[in-house]
């Protein structure tokens, strides 16, 4: 039974809910998150939701308030009550979501003598937390405990569902544990790093930063800075019209490679308000934003723009999370971290990301073929599209019903004066029509660039359950330092760490905003990563060359193994 402290009757859902309840139901199956104290089961919005249903089940057991907030509008949350079946007590101590690899112990009523609602937060000592929620095997699986069965894996070290022990008290130290494998100390070492780096994860400091970070969204508010520029948009309007008359003219006059080229820029430019858009952060309406996506990036590019919002809210959740990240996992070709040589199981794609005889190829080299590949990467997109429209992976029900049928009629559209009109119809042979099109889809490659710029650098390392949402968010973006007259090119790509603090903040006011964030940065003792465009490309690249040379030792060491007839692993 819930718990109350007062003697007469309770509203349900004012009803006080114990953490063994809370992880009781969470054993059972359902999908209960914690926003601004109050608990959601939110099972019947799993098939409705927008931005899709991983998004929500990386939250299952944890406090949830900031990353809600962040992404939804005031109308939303409130509607979000009708999913409340009652509230907590105090400070909230995560659990490790089931999709992530936590497991959680079932409820009877003979818990309730011995329920500790208050446990202690640190990690070695919090046995609901630790005990109850993290795995018995080290690697995180695809799990709902009610539809997926767990897959038998070799044992190692807890690198990711364990980490929280490891790093949120950092009880684990590479001199006190001789008996790591080369790679596994390498994880430990990163975890190490981090926590050298950045604020303590106990509680006091994390809810101090919470705190703050939550007194920002304030000011910012007062600010207007959630409010859109309108009069901005005319000028990004005037200059996708001068690209897309430009690619007119050209093709007119027979230059087909001139043509593709600003067909490219057109399509580059394009890409920045669609992403306003996906985040509400134009009209801040959600049918408003969502045509205005829809009619930018299917209509007029190509591409799905409902795919793109469900990719794109998980990785604003667990961002850089080798297993759950969609945006860095790009295994067989790219590995920002040695932690892919494991064929890690993806809980975004639901299969084993392979470290092949491809993988081991391509990774060796990947420093060199970064750029060749990313130039390419917009015919990957169109893929991911049609396999999401296809295959129905968007909401069926609910408001966004309608949301595929208007992307499927959006690339219809799209193929039909892209396809037909201007490359059948307009190009008479084959050789300028190859032309057109890979001047015009490899012009967008810079485009890849900015969106991969932001993260490969960054850590991959999981520090726990107990990391604020703030401090993951700039613990694994970096922004690129620019002058303002190249904002139009970057378009706010150059803000990733401030939107991803703050989302739906329009991005002709992120400059604004980021006065602001360095202020709270300083304040909190967290490190914010800037770096200029040439020196950011040099990280990553860097990071990326690193990973190859972990793969070719990897490599040599098997090689060496399997001379000598001993078995080889990682």
């Amino acid at each position: 039974m819930a718990r109350n402290g007062s003697s007469g009757p309770v509203c349900r859902k004012e009803a006080i809910l114990t953490r063994r309840q809370i992880e009781g139901m969470i054993a059972d199956g359902r999908t209960i998150i914690i926003v601004d104290g109050k608990v959601l089961k939110v099972d019947a919005w799993l098939d409705y939701h927008p931005g899709g249903d991983k998004s929500i089940r990386h939250v299952v057991g944890r406090d949830a308030t900031d990353e809600v907030t962040g992404f939804h509008s005031l109308e939303s949350r409130q509607r979000m009550a009708s999913f409340q079946i009652g509230r907590i007590e105090g400070p909230w101590c995560n659990f490790l979501p089931p999709i992530q690899g936590g497991t959680f112990r079932p409820y009877n009523d003979e818990d309730e003598q011995s329920d500790q609602n208050n446990e202690v937060y640190d990690a070695d000592q919090d046995s609901t937390s630790e005990d109850a929620s993290v795995p018995g095997t080290p690697l995180f699986d695809a799990i709902e405990q009610s539809a997926f069965p767990r897959r038998p894996l070799r044992p190692r070290l807890r690198e990711s569902s364990s980490v929280s022990s490891m790093s949120s008290a950092g009880s684990l130290d590479l001199k006190q544990t001789p008996k790591l494998s080369h790679m596994d100390a390498r994880t430990q070492e990163e975890i190490n790093l981090d926590l050298d780096k950045y604020p303590s994860l106990d509680r006091a400091t994390q809810e101090n930063i919470v705190r703050r970070y939550r007194q920002l969204d304030q000011q910012i508010h007062a600010e207007g800075l959630y409010q859109c520029p309108y009069f901005d948009y005319m000028f990004e309007i005037s200059r996708y019209a001068l690209l897309f008359g430009l690619c007119f003219l050209f093709l007119h006059l027979g230059w087909y490679g001139t043509s593709g080229l600003f067909l490219g820029l057109f399509w580059h430019q394009l890409v920045f308000t669609a992403h306003d858009a996906g985040h509400m952060g134009i009209t801040h309406n959600f049918v408003y934003d969502t045509v205005i996506g829809v009619m930018i990036a299917d209509f007029l590019g190509g591409l799905s723009i409902g795919w793109w919002k469900r990719n794109h809210n998980v990785h604003h959740i667990v961002t850089n999370s080798p297993e759950h990240d969609p945006d860095i996992e790009h295994v067989p070709l790219l590995a920002i971290s040695h932690r892919f040589f494991e064929s890690l199981q993806s809980t975004f794609y639901d299969r084993v990301m392979t470290y092949d005889c491809v993988a081991r190829f391509s990774v060796r080299y990947q420093h060199l073929l970064y750029y060749p590949l990313l130039a390419l990467g917009r015919f990957n997109l169109y893929v991911l599209s049609w396999e999401f429209l296809l295959r129905g992976l968007g909401p069926r029900k609910g408001a966004a019903w309608w949301h595929r049928w208007f992307e499927i009629a959006g690339h219809v559209f799209f193929w039909t004066w892209f396809g037909y009109g201007m490359l059948y119809r307009s190009i008479p042979d084959a050789r300028s029509r190859l032309l057109f099109v890979m001047v015009s889809h490899m012009v967008t490659g810079p485009l890849h660039v900015q969106i991969t710029l932001s993260h490969f650098a960054m850590s991959t390392a999981d520090l726990g359950i107990h990391e604020s949402f703030p401090q993951k968010m700039l613990r694994t973006t970096m922004d690129v330092d620019c002058p303002p007259w190249l904002d139009f090119l970057h378009g706010g790509l150059q803000f990733q760490a401030i939107h991803h603090l703050y989302p739906r903040i329009p991005r002709h006011n992120l400059r604004r905003t980021q006065k602001l964030v360095q202020g709270f940065c300083d304040d909190v003792g967290i490190p914010y990563a800037l770096y200029g465009f040439v020196d950011g490309n040099k990280r990553v690249v860097g990071r990326l060359a690193d990973v190859a040379r972990q793969a070719a030792i990897l490599a040599q060491c098997q090689r060496t193994l399997a001379r000598e007839g001993r078995p080889v692993g990682h």
